[in-house]
């Protein structure tokens, strides 16, 4: 055993499960309906006991909020003319589920196909699709793309807006047709997201998956539990170092160290511990206990080009919320009967659409908003307006995590790298063309549309592509930066079962491991992740345990 473990070890448990997040719920819920293991639960940040943790709207209040987000920015990027962006990550039980904008979206089905063709066995779409179904509850029950009776609400919206629906006729005159449900592996179309909240309440990880189950006594949580760095004996991992309560525990696992702290934690735990590109570590003065070029690398995210167009004669949210009558009415029609505009996701309509008509699939998506503001956490605009939000789904920019001090509380360096590819750049220029054709289409004359965002005047590629970089922004999808590969992959962190390459005692499950972004939110896949990487360890344990007894006789 390393020189550095030798001090008395205060704790042992089978399983410690950093990050109480989306996946990490999942995790804690599963592990620990075995009785006979014992489970450790870190999160770093505190307990959902906020009320905008609940109210729909409250992702507003949470995101920037350092009691709800770890106020992450990225580097200055160029593709975004130099601007450095807000990079929000969930602080608090339940992860970004506790203050995404609750989009239930699982991708297409030929993303997960593509996985398999890159070496990842056990991860096609027909293989996946169980596991999605395994947790859902969805509104209109089971059927052969959807499950009922899990733990993970999906609801309609309890809202519409006129505009919004004068938008999905204007999307059908430009060859994107009506869609009810966008989950069943083709997602081309126009409709009104489905979302996780029951009975327009937010339903978070942590209230699905890790509430009902805290009871269990073989089930252990900690919170403001910041993980340090991960113990190895050689080329396993033995255990971790967590500070709780003033004090810096070591606590060794029989049997795996679990990290499920999210596409920007994950691969910075790993760094710290000395596992990733040596160059890097050594720069820190970190020993490498383990070289993986991989780690940190291959960040890949959804890049909304947020276009603004001015209306008039439909009601938008940016006039109500200037007007007391409709602020008022707004509370008492949320506390009455659970509805109205508190109960909005950030974006209710959905679109999917073909950047050109030569792609196989939908390359793009928007996310249209009844209203419109600079940007977020700023008032909203004094005049009726709607947001077009469209990003790129399958980017081909990739940027990298990277580990900017020895320092566990310093975050790391986030470099999305976003629009540095020709591809991305030409996409972009194609969706702020195809969002100006649907807001042209007979179905929104009525409303007289005036481009505000980028303007009318920005016609250019490369006029475009600079107004692109000045209007986007993140929309929140941080993944790939732990890819999942083959052993032959050198730039694979995790093999299919998710176990870090080369290291015994340690998994990756979290967006992390996506060797490439899905096409659309990513929430719901990182669901289906954990509930899949369950399985697999509980399968590796009972196939550990029985060479073990072979052994033995």
């Amino acid at each position: 055993m390393d020189e550095a473990v030798a001090p008395a070890v205060s704790e042992r448990f089978d399983y410690v499960i950093v990050g109480a997040g989306t996946a990490g719920c999942v995790l804690a819920n599963r592990l620990s309906a075995d009785p006979s293991v014992r489970v450790l639960l870190l999160e770093a940040g505190g307990a959902d006991d906020w009320i905008w943790f609940h109210i729909p709207v409250g992702y507003l209040y949470a995101q920037g909020n350092p009691r709800a987000d770890w106020c992450l920015k990225t580097e200055p990027e160029p593709g975004l003319n130099g601007r450095a962006i807000n990079y929000p990550r969930g602080k608090v039980l339940g992860g970004c589920s506790s203050i995404n904008g609750m989009i239930y979206m699982r991708g297409q089905a030929a993303d997960y196909d593509h996985w398999r063709q890159l070496g990842n066995p056990g991860w096609s779409w027909e293989e996946v699709l169980p596991y999605f179904k395994r947790s859902e509850d969805h509104v209109d029950g089971a059927s052969a793309f959807h499950g009922a009776g899990g733990e993970w609400r999906v609801e309609r919206q309890r809202l519409s807006w006129e505009i919004l629906d004068a938008f999905r006729s204007a999307a059908a005159e430009v060859g994107i047709p009506p869609r009810e449900d966008f989950n069943t592996g083709d997602n081309e179309g126009c409709g009104y997201f489905e979302v996780n909240q029951r009975r327009g309440i937010r339903w978070s990880a942590a209230k699905a998956f890790l509430r009902p189950v805290l009871h269990r006594r073989n089930l252990e949580l900690r919170t403001r539990a910041l993980a340090l760095r991960l113990l190895l004996d050689g080329k396993r991992v033995i255990g971790l170092e967590h500070r709780w309560r003033g004090a810096v525990r070591r606590t060794l696992v029989r049997r795996e160290v679990i990290l499920a702290a999210g596409a920007v934690a994950s691969p910075h735990l790993l760094q710290l511990s000395g596992i990733g590109p040596g160059e890097l570590l050594r720069r820190f003065g970190i020993e490498v206990r383990h070289e993986l070029p991989g780690v940190g690398e291959n960040l890949q995210d959804h890049l909304q080009i947020r276009t603004v167009f001015k209306v008039h004669g439909a009601p938008t949210l940016n006039e109500r919320v200037h007007n007391p009558f409709w602020k008022a009415w707004m509370g008492i029609e949320y506390a009455l009967f659970r509805r109205g505009p508190l109960t909005m996701a950030p974006s209710q309509l959905g679109a999917f659409a073909k950047s050109d008509p030569s792609r196989a699939t939908a390359d793009l998506e928007y996310h249209v908003q009844p209203l419109s503001l600079d940007r977020f956490g700023e008032p909203l605009h004094p005049f009726p307006a709607i947001t077009a939000s469209v990003c790129n789904l399958r980017p081909t920019s990739r940027g990298f995590v990277r580990l900017a001090s020895p320092d566990p509380s310093t975050p790391p360096a986030i470099q999305p790298r976003y629009l540095s590819t020709e591809e991305d750049r030409r996409v972009a220029v194609q969706a702020i063309r195809l969002t100006r054709r649907i807001m042209a289409a007979r179905a929104m004359a009525r409303y007289r549309p005036q481009e505000y965002r980028p303007g009318p005047e920005v016609e250019s590629e490369e006029a475009l592509v600079r107004a692109a970089g000045d209007i986007a922004t993140t929309i929140f999808h941080p993944v790939g930066t732990c890819k999942m590969g083959p052993e032959s992959d050198r730039s694979a962190v995790v093999d299919p079962r998710l176990r870090v390459h080369g290291l015994s005692g340690l998994r990756v499950v979290d967006a992390s491991i996506m060797p490439t972004i899905t096409s659309g939110n990513t929430n719901a896949p990182v669901i289906m992740i954990a509930e899949k990487a369950a399985d697999m360890i509980r399968e590796d344990a009972r196939a550990a345990g029985g060479a073990a007894l072979a052994r033995a006789a």
